[in-house]
């Protein structure tokens, strides 16, 4: 009857002097894939986002979190004048990425997405823009 219990008592004792499992989170940084999809950026060129404004995007977008309104520079180039993501409402699926024709838009390894307001999440183009 004292047998057991000490088995179960050493079982226990063993477990306890492993390494942590845990992560020291500020301290320690997880390791994340190569391929995780986390926070959006558009990308840049010659001072302006690649992005022409042709609602790819927001149509294979199946969350429908993103919105683009098209501007007209003086050359009569599109470009997004408008370009939102609602982070609320994101599936993080990457189907905006593939179906960029002009690679304007990426996903990073960011994951630290926590905001204390709902209006912190939509993130308009200013704040995806990538800073090189």
């Amino acid at each position: 009857m004292i047998l057991p219990l000490l088995n179960g008592l050493r079982i226990t004792l063993s477990h306890l002097f492993r390494k942590p499992v845990t992560l020291q989170y500020p301290k320690e940084r997880p390791e994340v894939a190569p391929d995780f999809r986390g926070l959006h950026a558009l990308k840049m060129s010659h001072d302006r986002a690649r992005c022409v404004a042709c609602h790819l995007c927001p149509t294979v977008c199946p969350a429908k979190c993103i919105t683009v309104e098209a501007g007209e520079d003086a050359n009569h180039d599109k470009f997004a004048a408008r370009y939102e993501i609602d982070m609320l409402r994101c599936i993080f699926c990457g189907y905006c990425v593939e179906a960029c024709p002009v690679d304007a838009l990426r996903m990073t390894q960011t994951f630290e997405l926590a905001n204390y307001r709902r209006e912190d999440f939509v993130f308009v183009k200013e704040r995806l823009q990538e800073k090189n």
